[in-house]
């Protein structure tokens, strides 16, 4: 996946907004005050979706990105889990959840591919 702006470089840019020369306001911020901007950015992007508006989905969809990569930013700096742990666990989820795409097996239907999908889920739990 090539990318003019990789989540490596958003991710550097929220290393500088929360560093010792960053912003005051993003270095403040905690996973309890950005909850508000995380419900408040989905319901943005629901809503462009809904209003089958691309360019303002594409926008929400990177306001998503931001607030992501600075939940995963505080939880690293606070050595809960490191960086790139969610990324890596939801890879090896989708990986897993898809046997029929990464691992060969079979599937007649739709319906078969939800059931195995639930199957897996409760397994993991």
């Amino acid at each position: 996946m090539n990318s003019d702006v990789p989540l490596s470089d958003l991710l550097a840019t929220i290393a500088t907004l929360r560093g010792e020369q960053g912003c005051p306001w993003d270095k403040k911020q905690t996973p309890q005050s950005l909850k508000k901007y995380l419900l408040e950015e989905c319901r943005e992007l629901a809503e462009a979706i809904d209003n089958d508006d691309q360019g303002n989905i594409c926008e929400e969809i990177g306001d998503m990105y931001f607030i992501l990569g600075m939940l995963s930013t505080m939880y690293a700096e606070a050595g809960i889990f490191p960086l790139d742990m969610p990324l890596k666990k939801i890879n090896e989820k989708m990986i897993r959840r898809h046997p029929h795409v990464f691992a060969g097996t079979s599937y007649n239907s739709e319906e078969d591919l939800c059931r195995q999908w639930e199957t897996i889920k409760s397994g993991e739990k």
